[in-house]
């Protein structure tokens, strides 16, 4: 405990202020010094006793739409950097995500719906293997990696890319999907939603869906060291949660032209291009995770469960 409450009084005052970065006046955020201290800092303490200098340690967290996952990582970046002293590189499975011009033609080959960026098949799978290889590499010097901006909807020109300029101790691979996996073909028969009933009635997308999750993202995800998983209790709060995240991202770009920002039908049909995977990791994320974070209502870690990685 003396440990942790060290941890606490230097890394509190740098969390806190990229705490209050996030809010806005209607959204702020609650027992901020409760889900540093007795949540985010012994996760911080479970990665850091799994760092070997020689070897980049590739930690994922997964969560739903709106979980939380980008602040968290952030915190979790803040404690590991500012205590541990460790050099930490957090990007998301999203800054992989197919320019438009790959995912148009995604759609018009394979399915209309693939153009609707976030499923398995709508990331560029094998640039995030050759980021993975060359991260783990001995030899490491620098690199760029991809940065993508969903309110344009495409991915950044390469000058304005994340730059690497040091070998990271650790990486924290962030996204909705990371750890997802893939269904049987008997799950896959029933539509679970209106968006698969109308648009996907012979089943194709689902099942393209499926097949990448199977193939390509398992030979991903088996890279990991560990998972932490953001658990919410059930969809709707990560409807409504994601409905918050998109009235959040209006308020910081509300002056910019040609940005691509969703309306509230526009994010419920988004969503339901991800239920599928999302519900199905309610059930797999729980056994496969190494870390088990439980989200309450209220959008608050409520409690946290310690497992072994695979």
């Amino acid at each position: 405990m003396l440990q942790i409450n060290d941890c606490f009084n230097r890394v509190k005052k740098d969390c806190l202020n990229f705490i209050s970065s996030q809010e806005t006046k209607k959204d702020r955020f609650k027992n901020k010094e409760k889900m540093i201290k007795f949540f985010l800092i012994p996760v911080s303490f479970w990665i850091s006793k799994k760092v070997n200098k020689k070897k980049t340690l590739m930690i994922g967290l997964a969560g739903g739409q709106g979980s939380g996952k980008t602040t968290i990582s952030t915190i979790l970046t803040l404690i590991l950097q500012n205590y541990f002293k460790l050099n930490v590189f957090k990007i998301s499975i999203d800054d992989f995500y197919k320019t438009r011009k790959d995912r148009k033609l995604l759609s018009k080959n394979k399915h209309s719906l693939l153009m609707t960026r976030g499923v398995p098949g709508t990331h560029d799978i094998n640039l995030i293997l050759k980021f993975f290889k060359k991260i783990k590499s001995k030899k490491f010097k620098n690199m760029k990696v991809p940065k993508f901006n969903k309110a344009m909807d495409d991915r950044c020109k390469k000058s304005l890319w994340y730059k690497i300029n040091s070998k990271p101790d650790v990486v924290i691979f962030e996204g909705w999907c990371v750890g997802a996996k893939a269904q049987t073909a008997n799950q896959l028969k029933k539509p679970i939603n209106s968006l698969e009933r109308i648009y996907d009635q012979d089943g194709k997308w689902r099942s393209h869906v499926n097949n990448q999750l199977k193939t390509k993202y398992n030979t991903l995800f088996r890279q990991l060291d560990g998972l932490l998983y953001l658990k919410a209790k059930n969809f709707n709060l990560l409807k409504n949660w994601r409905l918050k995240q998109e009235r959040k991202l209006w308020v910081q770009t509300k002056y910019k032209k040609n940005l691509k920002i969703m309306s509230k039908r526009n994010v419920i049909n988004f969503m339901q291009t991800y239920q599928r995977v999302t519900q199905q990791m309610f059930k797999d994320a729980v056994k496969n995770s190494s870390i088990i974070l439980n989200l309450n209502n209220n959008h608050q870690i409520q409690t946290i469960k310690f497992k072994r990685y695979r």
